[in-house]
């Protein structure tokens, strides 16, 4: 029996004053799954990110989150349902440690009132506070940067702070993590170590993976399914080997129908 469907999109449509990033893009991602969005430059595949994660509202179509519309919810309530995302450009408070660029990830989760919250010690501030850094250790543990866990997040190397981005979204707690370009800039080692961290979040955290990248080698062996965007449109949908052997993908991927996947 194949999992339920947690984010749908019918015929989602965006455009900025009439040029038209996305067209009709309709789209499933089942739970569990690790799904690749790809396509040349300038497909629609960050702008149909940022409809989902809430920085744009489709002009036309609907998005369903677990069954409920979530198209007219901002970004922080998409946020508490259990959307979580990177972006093509590192978004870290430079100035913060990297444990604190973690917390900030925790601020939708916390419970505590103000008012209880001051009475520290005889309220449940500090069993949260526990609770939240116990969840941060793991996130720490995961991505193996416990050694940079002090240094400010501003003076780190590129692909460092790369993994500590993962690392806010992670604390989020997401049922679905939206990954733009997670490895771009990235040499071939932080390449598979990202490539690893992604394959634990999903395999063994169960979280729903939504990726948009380009080294289709790490697309090929890492996705359940790919989805390409040509135009703004969606003009191929299936596994790793039948999008690979798709001459139309190849014509619009690659250039010509010929030319190797």
């Amino acid at each position: 029996m194949s999992a339920k469907v947690l984010l749908e999109g019918r015929d989602i449509s965006l455009g900025f004053r009439g040029v038209k990033a996305l067209r009709h893009v309709s789209f499933e991602v089942r739970e569990g799954e690790l799904l690749s969005i790809i396509g040349p430059n300038g497909a629609g595949k960050t702008s149909l990110l940022n409809c989902i994660s809430g920085r744009y509202r489709p002009s036309e179509g609907e998005l369903f989150f677990d069954s409920r519309p979530i198209g007219s919810l901002p970004t922080a309530a998409r946020a508490r349902l259990g959307i979580a995302r990177t972006f093509q450009n590192l978004a870290l408070f430079a100035h913060m440690t990297v444990l604190d660029n973690i917390m900030v990830g925790r601020h939708h989760l916390l419970k505590t009132g103000f008012l209880r919250g001051g009475l520290y010690w005889l309220g449940g501030a500090q069993r949260e506070e526990i609770e939240h850094r116990r969840r941060v250790e793991e996130i720490i543990d995961l991505l193996e940067i416990e050694h940079i866990r002090h240094a400010v997040a501003g003076t780190l190397s590129y692909g460092l702070r790369k993994r500590v981005e993962l690392a806010r979204a992670l604390a989020i707690e997401p049922r679905l993590l939206l990954l733009d370009e997670p490895m771009a800039g990235m040499n071939l080692e932080e390449k598979e170590d990202i490539a690893r961290y992604i394959m634990e979040v999903n395999d063994e955290w169960g979280v729903t993976v939504v990726m948009i990248e380009h080294d289709m080698g790490v697309v090929m062996d890492l996705s359940d399914r790919v989805i390409v965007l040509n135009y703004g449109e969606k003009i191929a949908d299936g596994t790793p080997q039948e999008i690979a052997e798709s001459a139309e993908v190849r014509a619009a991927y690659l250039g010509s129908a010929d030319a190797a996947a």
